[in-house]
Parts: structure tokens; C-alpha cells; sequence
């Protein structure tokens, strides 16, 4: 069975993101793996291990996300659209490339900010960096409403 994996990070962009993914895995007879790469965790603020109201927060964060995540992927299953949520921790790039390749995927659906060239210079481009380093196609959506100019 063919497979799409979609990125989602819960922005504006993640409804149109599902939404695509829904549509093409209907086309295809495709399954949707949802994937949501969370930040790290901050394991020490200073040199000390941080507050546990922090940790608490960032838990509170997180459970919330993976409640998301599910409900995203509860939302496809009722379209009719096989699919799971993949819920992941680690450094976005390499995280979404190992989930593509563990789990087959055909197609890449994500989205693209569009935060402009001189943050991409410093920081880089999730997207820009999927693109260079997957191994299948990539479909980038971008930020609705955008200047185009």
C-alpha cells in the first residue's frame, strides 16, 4: 500500500496539510502517517536542571500535542483515509527523514513558512533541508495569505 506522510506542526499550515494529505491518499489508496516532531526537551536551564513548574508546563505541552495529533489522525479514519499519528521528539530534519524511511513513505506533504531569505541564511529551512535530503517526492505548501511580491 502506498504511504504519505504528513508533517504536521500544528501552524495554520497543518489544516491544509491534512486536508491535501486526505485528498491524495483517497486518489492513491493511500495511508497517512502524520508525523509531529516536538522540540526537544530542555534538560537544563543554566546548569541546573530546570524548575518543576517548567517541566510540568512543558509537559502539559506536550500531552496536549500527542491529544492533537490523535485527534488529527481520528479525523482522516472518519474520511475513510487509513492513517496513524506518529508522535516524535528530536531534531526536526533528521527525525521526519527517519520516519520516512522506516515507514516507506511515497510522498512528503509539509509546509513552508515562507520566513524569507535572510532567516533561512542563518537558521535554514525545514523544508528547504527535506527537499535536499529526501530520498522521495516533497509537496510543500505554502503559508496561506503570504506576499507574493
Amino acid at each position: 500500500m502506498k504511504k504519505i506522510l504528513a508533517a504536521i506542526d500544528f501552524s495554520p499550515l497543518s489544516d491544509g496539510i491534512v486536508s491535501q494529505a486526505a485528498t491524495l491518499a483517497k486518489a492513491l489508496s493511500a495511508h497517512v502517517v502524520l508525523v509531529h516532531v516536538a522540540a526537544p526537551d530542555p534538560d537544563f536551564v543554566g546548569y541546573d536542571v530546570g524548575p518543576q513548574y517548567i517541566r510540568d508546563a512543558r509537559a502539559d505541552v506536550l500531552r496536549d500535542e500527542h491529544r492533537d495529533l490523535q485527534t488529527l489522525a481520528d479525523s482522516l479514519r472518519g474520511q475513510g483515509v487509513e492513517a496513524e499519528a506518529i508522535f516524535a521528539q528530536g531534531p526536526t530534519v533528521e527525525t521526519l527523514l527517519e520516519a520516512s524511511d522506516r515507514f516507506g513513505v511515497e510522498l512528503v506533504i509539509m509546509g513552508s513558512h515562507g520566513r524569507g531569505a535572510a532567516l533561512r541564511a542563518l537558521l535554514g529551512s525545514v523544508s528547504t533541508e527535506i527537499i535536499r535530503r529526501s530520498s522521495v517526492p516533497v509537496l510543500v505548501m505554502p503559508m496561506p495569505g503570504r506576499d507574493k511580491a
